[in-house]
């Protein structure tokens, strides 16, 4: 991808929280450094594929133009979402007693996922979660878009997303240590 790239930094703010012992982590990602990553990914894709025609490879690495950036967005939207989900409960959020969202196409310049965690969470831990999910952000993105343009490597694409979801996971076991059910009251104890 040609172009000049302007530097800016994915913010990660700290906030402590004195009454119930939490953190208040912010996590930016912003949609312009977003977009480098998936643009230039998918320009290299692009010239190195197997091509019968150089239509073939425009296709792949056109996914940030015109039109083509509203699907990018689409999922970007969606997998960001995926993530404050994933994240749960350090990143729920009470609804209001009368919500209303809908499907209009929006272009943030940038995506924040807030999570509450416990006070001995650790700065390192926010941020390796930041460098992974702008990770998964990039390789769900280009997953869905590969699966239009690409099949063959769509498939390569959506294990790195799976992948990394499992480092995620791993990541807020290991900080916040393990989650424990309580047993229920009908289990015996056997196994059957």
């Amino acid at each position: 991808m040609a172009g000049g790239r302007t530097e800016t930094i994915n913010a990660m703010y700290c906030i402590n929280d004195n009454r119930d012992r939490s953190k208040t982590v912010t996590l930016t990602f912003l949609r312009e450094e977003l977009l480098y990553d998936i643009s230039n990914i998918a320009f290299v894709t692009g010239d190195v594929m197997k091509k019968e025609s150089e239509h073939e490879s425009h296709q792949v690495q056109d996914i940030a133009e015109d039109g083509n950036v509203d699907r990018v967005t689409r999922i970007l939207d969606l997998g960001v979402a995926h993530c404050r989900e994933a994240l749960f409960p350090y990143s729920k959020v009470p609804v209001c007693p009368h919500t209303y969202k809908d499907d209009t196409l929006r272009e943030p310049d940038s995506y924040v996922i807030d999570l509450r965690v416990p006070s001995d969470f650790s700065k390192t831990t926010a941020e390796y979660l930041e460098k992974l999910i702008h990770e998964l952000l990039v390789a769900w993105v280009l997953a869905d878009w590969f699966g239009i343009t690409y099949p063959e490597k769509a498939e390569w694409w959506g294990a790195k997303a799976s992948a990394l979801e499992d480092k995620i996971k791993g990541a807020l076991a290991r900080s916040c240590g393990y989650v424990y059910r309580r047993r229920s009251p009908f289990d015996s104890g056997s196994v059957r």
